[in-house]
């Protein structure tokens, strides 16, 4: 028998779920919207995922596989609907692949199915988290994720040395997931790997992040990029810096590939995160870079500053003052779908156009590296608007 809690639950969730989002009309930058609401949250998961509804068998009705958040989801617009791969970290701070899905990418999403599941190829793998999807040229859509497993070198009594490198899968239909191995690289950690579109040179191009230690950079960091001929055994021999971390610019600790880069007319247009230090910890943002369509290894350009920072209670969460994205989309309207997580907690969606981000990844004016040449660049843009303002008086 199902407990009468459950219906109960049931009704209040459904509330959360069909709620419409609305643009945040006290934030504007005329660049991207964002909204009121998340679009994920840990309240969102269905209530038959974390409790056991028998009453027999939970008669007090506990929750039994709770849920503490649910955020860094990979994103892709398949047959005309919004999907979310949410990463779904358990009480027991595990994270599990769910898939969420909405019609029309601001509300509504809803969890649908049961947890991803493949064939278990890697028993040292510990955790996976924060996959990035693409739709490859080749036909299939590609997940590739942080697989993370215990440091096989550590000390006795160290209990949280880790290894990441980037775990492969995948699918025709978001059902059925194929496992297959890990992109092997000449670095010895490995995190936010992502897979380019298309061929380069009719080879697969990948995004990669060369570090040395689990959480530090160290010789490495940076943006990389590297080819593998075979995707069933993914061998890239070369790493390629195409964008580095900088003394004292919103990547100077790390940074790394977001979502898979956006094609447009003038450019591939990348979405990254950023980290510097602070003295309340390490913050993360958003930003943006285009490359060349002949050369995807070549910047053409670099807005400077961020695209995307923690705003008002986006800022609160289990690892607070972080903006994270691995999730973009865009329609066949060319509208834009940029899904961040906020705080390690919750997923957002901030919507804008490819028009949009071109003009801003163009025309967006490159940081100068030095206050005064800063100083210099905003003093011509406060002269340069001064006289129009006075022209038109």
């Amino acid at each position: 028998m199902i407990h009468e809690k459950y219906y109960k639950l049931v009704e209040k969730q459904e509330e959360l779920l069909t709620r419409k989002n609305e643009v945040n009309e006290d934030f504007y930058n005329g660049v991207y919207d964002r909204y009121l609401y998340p679009v994920i949250t840990r309240h969102h998961v269905p209530v038959h995922w974390r409790f056991d509804i028998d009453r027999e068998t939970n008669p007090y009705f506990m929750e039994r596989l709770g849920v503490n958040a649910a955020f860094n989801a990979g994103a892709i617009y398949h047959e005309g609907k919004y999907y979310l791969v949410v990463r779904t970290e358990g009480l027991d701070r595990k994270s599990i692949f769910t898939l969420a899905v909405s019609d029309n990418g601001i509300d509504n999403f809803r969890f649908i199915d049961t947890p991803l599941t493949w064939e278990d190829i890697d028993k040292g793998e510990i955790n996976i988290y924060d996959m990035r999807l693409v739709k490859h040229e080749d036909g299939w859509i590609y997940g590739i994720y942080c697989s993370e497993s215990k440091d096989p070198e550590a000390l006795e009594f160290d209990t949280s040395s880790a290894i990441a490198q980037a775990g492969l899968v995948r699918t025709k239909d978001l059902k059925t997931w194929e496992r297959l191995p890990n992109i092997q690289t000449p670095s010895p950690q490995q995190r936010n790997v992502v897979l380019h579109p298309e061929f380069v040179d009719g080879k697969y191009a990948f995004y990669t992040r060369p570090q040395d230690g689990f959480i530090s950079t160290g010789s490495g960091g940076g943006i990389a990029f590297g080819l593998t001929e075979d995707i069933m055994n993914p061998v890239i021999e070369h790493e390629q810096i195409i964008h580095e971390k900088k003394y004292h610019t919103i990547y100077e600790v790390k940074n790394g590939q977001g979502p898979a880069p956006i094609k447009t007319d003038k450019g591939w247009i990348h979405i990254a995160h950023g980290v510097r230090n602070t003295a309340a910890g390490l913050r993360y943002v958003l930003y943006t870079f285009a490359t060349s369509l002949e050369e995807p290894t070549k910047i053409i350009a670099l807005p400077g500053g961020h695209f995307i920072a923690p705003y008002d209670n986006e800022r609160i969460g289990d690892v607070s003052n972080v903006i994270f994205c691995n999730g973009a989309v865009v329609n066949e309207d060319n509208q834009v779908f940029v899904y961040y997580a906020s705080s390690d907690t919750r997923m957002h969606v901030a919507t804008t156009t490819i028009d949009k981000l071109m003009d801003y990844t163009f025309n967006t004016p490159e940081d100068r590296y030095r206050s005064l040449e800063n100083a210099q660049q905003r003093k011509e843009l406060v002269e340069k608007n001064e006289k129009l303002l006075n022209d038109n008086k």
